[in-house]
């Protein structure tokens, strides 16, 4: 039995077991993670204050944004030649690694000098310099990750980011217990990813001494020809998530920051759930299109978009009406503020999460251009309402700015997604739809009488499901990773 489990964790057997054990590790490690890491935000929230951690939030979403610009493509685009180019993965991975370092170098030097010219709160331009040292260790750190997956080793990606956030919440911890500080606690987190990236570099040594011995100057115009698209589409997409946090430190306070990181976690906590399933699938996708297998992978995208589906529609009809008990439980009456926020934010579920199935695939497909038209028009019009709505509005303006942005950006890749293996599932989603209204009846009752909101999920979750078995809806087979490979 000990040696089934093993072979099962820690061995790639088959395709469907293989999806199997990536989709446990990916889904075990981000829980894991995100439950660790969630403590340090609620603890820092509540000893912070609005303000300070309203600082730290925005140090977070800068760091995000600038390391957008430390990649351009190359993380996603060696885990896919490495699948397409077994022979030639030593140079890819040492070719992409020299481009990287010469990339993050370039990055840092423009973040320490571009940052401080639009950042307004002066307490955060003095963290700056941490910004830079952050963006650069996880940008590193996920370039280790790109070699993993190409190697289907997700056990490796979900035990080294447990460890490394476990460093990173240790850390912040101390500090918020010894000198609670944005300062302190933005330096601890760098000093986290820092341990973090030692670990990944104990455990794929062998790769980064190879980075230096097989460079190939012949892959450089490629790898920077098939990685532009991507990396324009990253530079965007980071653009639109962060964009909003910039925008609110330009027009509002550093309060107003609190209450939007505080609204805005959670959501993001959520994109996560598609992510674990589109990850998973990406080398065995890339597999099948190589070999076109289009009927196979229809049915395959079809059960990941249903499946995807069946998660969002509950959590935001149930996060919807939760949400101020929600915000109130974790965080506490301080950022009573955020609730509206969280709620439209909430209602982004149900185009990001199918969208994140649909862009994968395209990239599976080496379709990404498309991805400049998604990204940029989603940007654009996120900086648009964002500027006009946040002077007025404030962090609810911000979120109404998000809504539509995220419409519009994954709109335009399902059209072209349609355009290059027409996907068809919408007859499929009246149960699902049934049973989350049903749910959500259940859910506002307990919620009317007071119950507490843990206990109403847990009751929701339940009602949920039972719903989905009554009808029997299909669904319930695909939750098993096995089964959205056909």
């Amino acid at each position: 039995m000990l040696r089934k489990i093993k072979s099962f964790l820690f061995v790639n057997a088959s395709e469907k077991q293989t999806v199997a054990k990536n989709t446990f590790w990916l889904t075990a490690g981000t829980v894991v993670s995100k439950t660790i890491r969630a403590i340090l935000i609620i603890y820092a929230a509540r000893v912070l204050g609005a303000a300070g951690y309203g600082i730290y939030s925005y140090v977070l979403s800068l760091a995000g944004f600038f390391t957008a610009f430390s990649d351009i493509g190359l993380t996603p685009l060696l885990t896919r030649e490495a699948v397409k180019r077994p022979e030639r993965v030593s140079a890819y991975i040492s070719t992409t690694f020299i481009l990287k370092i010469i990339v993050i170098i370039a990055t840092v030097i423009v973040t320490i000098v571009a940052a401080p010219l639009f950042v307004k709160i002066d307490a955060a331009k003095a963290l700056i310099p941490i910004v830079a040292l952050i963006l650069a260790l996880d940008s590193l750190r996920n370039f280790g990750f790109s070699i993993t997956r190409a190697q289907n080793r997700m056990e490796a990606e979900a035990l080294l980011n447990v460890a490394t956030d476990i460093s990173v919440v240790a850390l912040g911890l101390f500090v918020l217990f010894a000198v609670p500080n944005a300062y302190n606690l933005s330096l601890a987190y760098a000093a986290g990813l820092g341990l973090g990236l030692i670990y990944v570099i104990f455990v794929i040594g062998r790769h980064f001494k190879e980075a230096f011995g097989a460079f190939d100057k012949t892959l450089v115009r490629p790898i920077l020809y098939a990685g532009l698209p991507f990396a324009i589409m990253g530079l965007l997409g980071s653009f639109m998530i962060n964009i909003d946090t910039v925008v609110i430190g330009i027009f509002r306070t550093a309060t107003d920051l609190g209450l939007y990181g505080v609204a805005q976690r959670p959501v993001q906590l959520l994109y996560i759930l598609p992510q674990l399933i589109s990850t998973s699938l990406f080398p065995i996708l890339s597999k099948l299109i190589r070999e076109n297998q289009t009927e196979r992978i229809k049915r395959m995208l079809e059960r990941s978009i249903i499946t995807v589906m069946a998660l969002a529609l509950p959590l935001t009809i149930g996060g919807i009406i939760l949400a101020p008990a929600i915000i109130s439980l974790f965080f506490g009456a301080e950022y009573a503020g955020a609730v509206l926020a969280f709620q439209l934010l909430l209602l982004t579920l149900v185009t990001v999460f199918p969208g994140n199935i649909i862009g994968n695939a395209i990239f599976a497909y080496d379709e990404q251009k498309i991805f400049i038209v998604s990204t940029l028009g989603g940007a654009l019009f996120n900086t648009g309402l964002d500027l006009i709505l946040i002077p007025h509005y404030g962090i609810a303006g911000s979120a109404v700015a998000t809504i539509i942005s995220q419409v519009i950006a994954n709109g335009v890749m399902w059209w072209r997604m349609q355009k290059i293996n027409k996907l068809s599932f919408h007859g499929r989603l009246w149960k699902m739809s049934a049973a989350s209204v049903l749910m959500g009846i259940a859910v506002f009752g307990l919620n009317a009488a007071s119950a507490n909101p843990i206990v109403a999920i847990i009751i929701g979750i339940g009602i949920y499901f039972g719903a989905l078995y009554l009808l029997k809806e299909p669904l319930l087979s695909y939750l098993n990773p096995k089964g959205l490979i056909v």
